[in-house]
């Protein structure tokens, strides 16, 4: 899940709690915001360790050589 559909299930499950007043037979509509906001917010931290966690790449060129490093690697010549 995406930090964007994270904040959209966040902002769906706040309105259906905190705005709607309509009751629905058989569906209580604020449980479901509140559910709706809890996937919402595990899916927003899933996300940010996911990108907290992430190795990056960095490639430097110069004419006739490639070098290709990561985070505690030596520098490699391709």
């Amino acid at each position: 899940m995406r930090i964007g559909a994270s904040l959209f299930l966040i902002a769906i499950g706040a309105i259906l709690k905190f705005a709607v007043t309509t009751h629905v037979d058989g569906v209580d509509l604020q449980v479901v915001g509140v559910i709706l906001m809890i996937v919402g917010i595990v899916g927003l931290l899933f996300d940010l360790v996911l990108w907290g966690t992430r190795r990056r790449t960095v490639v430097t060129r110069e004419p006739g050589v490639t070098y290709v490093s990561q985070p505690g690697d030596p520098i490699e010549r391709y």
